[in-house]
């Protein structure tokens, strides 16, 4: 007990590290999503098309290249271009904005998804009965579309948001001192790794948990303004 006492303030420092990058990816995460979407929606073809290949390329590597790819070939290529535009040395990109840059761009590509599909879902006759009893287009988007789009893309991204709780974990490799990367360094200090690493589990677990009672909460407040909408 004695260590993990002496441990005790590091790893609760690392989950807060955790949630603070999740939720800068979720954040940004959100505003790709909502790009991609209205891309995808959109009549020109070229955006369209930009959208398909972000969605399918995003979805379709590990997030851990996503992150190599970000940290270490944005460093590439800054360096590059500080040397040929200024003529200076190496840059370093820090490891807390590439991961969290990384992991909302990912988080984007599932999200993008999931709004389109509620944008395909909203029913059109709320929209048409806003708009004849003389509602301003402002005011169906804030009063129709947007309760029922979060509505049908909460579940979706709900899933989205836990998984990408789970997956601030992979930041570690790049130097990020979050729950793994605590935990690795507590293991190679006092040789427990099943001790350290089942509590990194329970601190995870525990986020986790947090964020489902929050999530039906939002559910039961977003269904009630449905109902009200209606």
């Amino acid at each position: 007990m004695d260590i993990f006492s002496a441990w005790g303030r590091q790893l609760a420092a690392a989950a807060l590290l955790t949630v603070e990058i999740a939720l800068l990816s979720l954040i940004f995460g959100l505003i790709w999503g909502l790009l991609v979407a209205w891309a995808k929606a959109s009549s020109h073809y070229i955006l369209r098309k930009a959208a398909d290949i972000y969605v399918s390329a995003l979805r379709g590597i590990p997030e851990l290249l996503v992150i190599f790819i970000i940290f270490y070939g944005g460093a590439v290529t800054l360096t590059a271009l500080n040397a040929r535009l200024f003529g200076g040395s190496y840059v370093e990109i820090p490891a807390y904005l590439a991961g969290a840059f990384a992991l909302s761009l990912v988080f984007g590509a599932y999200a993008a998804e999931n709004i389109r599909g509620a944008l395909l879902a909203m029913p059109r006759g709320q929209i048409e009965a806003g708009e004849a009893i003389g509602l301003s287009r402002r005011a169906v988007f804030y009063y129709i579309r947007l309760p029922f789009l979060w509505r049908y893309a909460l579940p979706g991204l709900a899933n989205n948001w836990l998984s990408l709780l789970k997956d601030t974990s992979l930041v570690s490799i790049i130097g990020l001192q979050e729950i793994m990367g605590t935990t690795d360094i507590a293991v190679a200090f006092t040789h427990k790794p099943f001790s350290f690493y089942a509590m990194a589990a329970a601190i995870y677990l525990f986020l986790t948990l947090v964020n489902l009672v929050g999530i039906r909460l939002l559910e039961k407040r977003l269904s009630h303004y449905e109902r009200r909408a209606a």
